[in-house]
């Protein structure tokens, strides 16, 4: 048996041809989404990953706009620019690249964020929201996961779910929303004694730790569908996940490709919260 894949840029695709429609409504209110984009630093891969959010802005009708900053910039220059981007009525979502140099204060600095523009829902009150049950920006990766099992067509409620990684951003939200939809959720992380005890009995597994091949093809459920939210680039230059994909395909119903996969959902995520920052804003008026 070999799985089959569950690809992020064809359900992208789709999504977003269902985002510009939503767009194109907003238009006709005299109302263009905006996002921005706060980057500090030369780190190549967040310039990527910069440039790939504002392309899709581009192809979906969203306004954008990057506040680049170098990488010895004042915390209080930041603070001072985010604040701005905060009571700018032409934005409705903003986020901050990470990650941050470690002489800034990233907790305090993502907490500035407007709530009502904290698109990418690594706020406080975004991730308590979410706890509670009544979410309002959820973050994008989860949220992308979700997207992909919901476009196959995979059942959530009463299954059994793995998630390997505990971290804010992916872990503990995916974690959340898997169990609001009914499953048994156990999350693995670096002190889970014996993790393939625990893989081995997931129907959905998702592995989110930044470790490549972590998750062999003995660690998974014939059947299983495996979710492989890790971006890893090996020394020769090639990206991998977390899920040594070879053998896993074999073995899995589903897997996600790396890349390809659910870094494409993140950034449609992206923008379909900042699309509905966008038409909140409209039903406030």
């Amino acid at each position: 048996m070999a799985a089959e894949l569950l690809d992020g840029a064809t359900i992208a695709r789709q999504i977003y041809s269902q985002l510009r429609l939503r767009v194109s409504a907003l238009e006709k209110l005299g109302v263009q989404p905006g996002l921005a984009a706060v980057l500090l630093g030369d780190d190549p891969a967040s310039k990527i990953y910069v440039r790939n959010k504002v392309k899709a802005c581009t192809e979906t009708g969203l306004y954008s706009e990057v506040h680049a900053f170098g990488g010895d910039c004042a915390e209080t220059a930041l603070l001072a620019t985010i604040d701005k981007i905060n009571r700018n009525p032409r934005i409705h979502g903003m986020l901050v690249q990470l990650p941050l140099p470690p002489r800034l204060d990233s907790e305090r600095i993502m907490q500035t964020i407007a709530v009502d523009k904290d698109v990418d829902g690594f706020g406080w009150h975004n991730l308590g929201a979410l706890l509670a049950g009544h979410p309002l920006f959820v973050p994008c990766t989860p949220l992308g996961v979700m997207a992909m099992l919901d476009h196959a067509g995979i059942a959530v409620e009463g299954r059994n779910a793995v998630v390997v990684g505990r971290s804010v951003s992916v872990g503990k939200p995916l974690a959340l929303l898997l169990m609001a939809r009914g499953a048994t959720v156990t999350v693995c992380h670096s002190k889970t004694q014996d993790l393939a005890r625990h893989t081995a009995h997931a129907d959905i597994l998702v592995a989110a730790v930044g470790r490549p091949a972590l998750i062999t093809a003995d660690m998974v459920r014939p059947g299983a569908v495996v979710v492989d939210v890790g971006i890893n680039r090996l020394p020769d230059g090639k990206l991998v996940g977390d899920v040594d994909f070879a053998g896993v395909y074999e073995k899995a119903s589903y897997l996600t490709p790396v890349p390809g996969g659910v870094g494409r959902m993140t950034v449609a995520m992206l923008i379909a919260n900042t699309i509905t920052a966008a038409e909140r804003q409209v039903a406030r008026r």
